[in-house]
């Protein structure tokens, strides 16, 4: 998608704090954190939500959760933990509409996101 910022952030259009890549998936530090630790995890492929994930993409949805496991590894959040968050919609609080995983942590979280 042409005005995706996700899309230029994988396509190398914007330039973002790289945390992790493979040949699906792109993880970057978010610019606007909620914790301590705070990354986006995303798909190269612009899907613009998870409702949208299809079962051709299956292989996608298992590249982001490899890719949230390594990045929990490299933030060293593997041990005391992390929070995996995907918001769909509005009032899901999706904000971008390309599919993204918040890897959240860093510090106890409480109820509230963040």
């Amino acid at each position: 998608m042409e005005d995706c910022i996700f899309c230029k952030i994988a396509d190398g259009r914007i330039p973002a704090a790289l945390v992790y890549e493979n040949d699906l998936t792109l993880a970057f530090e978010d610019i606007h954190p909620m914790a301590p630790v705070h990354v986006i995890v995303i798909p190269k492929k612009h899907i613009p939500r998870l409702l949208d994930l299809g079962r051709e993409d299956r292989q996608i949805w298992d590249a982001l959760v490899d890719a949230v496991q390594e990045v929990s590894r490299i933030k060293g959040v593997d041990e005391k933990g992390f929070r995996m968050v995907i918001n769909c919609n509005d009032e899901g609080g999706q904000v971008v509409y390309h599919l993204h995983v918040h890897v959240l942590g860093g510090r106890k979280l409480d109820d509230e996101l963040g």
